[in-house]
């Protein structure tokens, strides 16, 4: 017996096989969109006064806003790079 290690394949080809950086910048640019898109209707009020508006004492609400705005982006970029790069491995098994 040897205590050769086999060399493993590259991980490059299955990340372009399932399309995964055009999946990340498709994931990115829909969550940046959904957010900007919630953040200027909640800040700008573009449907008008919300009810239950509150005094925010550290950050103002344009700053909670924006941290929530970031948050929904991120969520919002990962679930749809997740859910697309699990169509591409869908259709890449079926052609198998």
């Amino acid at each position: 017996m040897t205590d050769d290690v086999p060399e493993r394949p590259p991980a490059g080809g299955l990340v372009q096989a399932l399309d995964v950086p055009r999946n990340a910048a498709i994931g990115a640019l829909a969550g940046l969109a959904l957010a900007a898109t919630a953040y200027l209707f909640r800040v700008l009020e573009l449907f008008g006064p919300f009810a239950g508006t509150r005094e925010y004492p550290v950050l103002g609400p344009e700053g909670w806003f924006l941290i929530l705005a970031f948050v929904l982006a991120s969520a919002t970029a990962l679930l749809v790079a997740t859910v697309l790069t699990l169509i591409s491995a869908y259709r890449l098994s079926r052609t198998v």
